[in-house]
């Protein structure tokens, strides 16, 4: 048996009207073809669900049966049909958006604001963590798209990842640096002479830093260890050391200067990453699109961050 929701239509129409024409009529096909769905619904259930008395129509014992499942499971069509038309025209729907603390702290509330202005209806939910912990979520489906930096060895293959910014490292102290080029910029290697605020293990300026130190031939020295972005740019505001970090993060806090390092400096990409496999939802698509408008408008306005390059192909 295989009723099918043409057929419900028809034979709640002609349940409610009471009237062949009229209810072929108004489900928008031919009587005859009505008539056809009514006899091959009848057929599946194997009743008759009609019965013609003086003239009228009236339902049978199974077809009273019928009538208020049938009304139930097109109510419930209905329903799910609006529901998902709501969510392909965003007017309803959630994304989940993961994004390292320095871009929470700068490019992720003017993109947010920007996508709640065009789609109001749309639930968002934010996640700021290091990239490590943002891959993990991501490929565990806890999020749908997330803003983290490429590793050079690459992403989880079972992520797509696309470049969209690349940040240059700066070294955030409270006073004046010695061993400044004329330029105003440090050699990498000057770092060996100032104790640094690093991040706890696991974050991915620290590894940035102690990779970047490796290859200029030195280990640092820790003044602090095991903070996070506020708690390290806390301490280094207390004059306990120095720190590698993006520049964008040192907006609004006028203790402390960004000295930049002789290229080719410490640099990061910044991808936007979501998974192979599942095909990315209208909500988290508008919030591509709009990220990446954003970055275009900004870039070509000037308005980028001081330190910060677009990658966007």
């Amino acid at each position: 048996m295989e009723v099918q929701i043409h057929q419900l239509r028809s034979f709640v129409a002609v349940a409610e009207l009471r009237h062949f024409t009229q209810a072929a009529a108004h489900v928008g096909i031919s009587q005859p073809s009505l008539s056809k769905q009514i006899h091959s619904l009848e057929t599946d259930l194997g009743a008759p669900l009609f019965e013609r008395v003086r003239g009228d129509i009236a339902l049978t014992a199974a077809g009273d049966a019928l009538l208020p499942l049938a009304q139930r499971i097109l109510a419930d069509v209905d329903t799910a049909r609006r529901e998902v038309q709501e969510l392909v025209g965003l007017r309803r729907g959630r994304v989940r958006l993961g994004a390292t603390p320095s871009l929470c702290a700068s490019l992720v509330p003017r993109v947010l604001r920007r996508f709640r202005d065009a789609h109001p209806g749309i639930d968002l939910h934010i996640e700021e963590s290091g990239s490590q912990d943002l891959v993990r979520n991501l490929t565990r489906g806890e999020l749908d798209l997330a803003l983290i930096v490429l590793p050079e060895q690459g992403t989880d293959p079972a992520l797509r990842a696309e470049p969209v910014l690349r940040e240059h490292l700066v070294v955030a102290s409270v006073s004046p640096l010695a061993a400044t080029t004329s330029a105003g910029e440090l050699h990498l290697t000057d770092l060996h002479d100032h104790p640094l605020v690093m991040f706890r293990t696991g974050y991915d300026l620290r590894d940035a830093t102690l990779e970047a130190c490796r290859r200029a031939g030195f280990t640092p020295s820790f003044a602090v260890e095991g903070g996070e972005m506020d708690a390290v740019l806390g301490l280094v505001e207390a004059g306990l050391g120095v720190a590698l970090v993006p520049s964008v993060v040192l907006a609004g806090r006028p203790r402390l200067r960004a000295t930049p390092l002789t290229p080719p400096g410490v640099q990061r990409t910044i991808a936007l990453a979501q998974r192979h496999e599942i095909v990315p939802s209208h909500a988290a698509q508008a919030l591509r699109e709009t990220l990446f408008a954003d970055l275009r408008a900004a870039a070509g306005a000037g308005e980028l961050p001081a330190g910060v390059e677009l990658e966007l192909r």
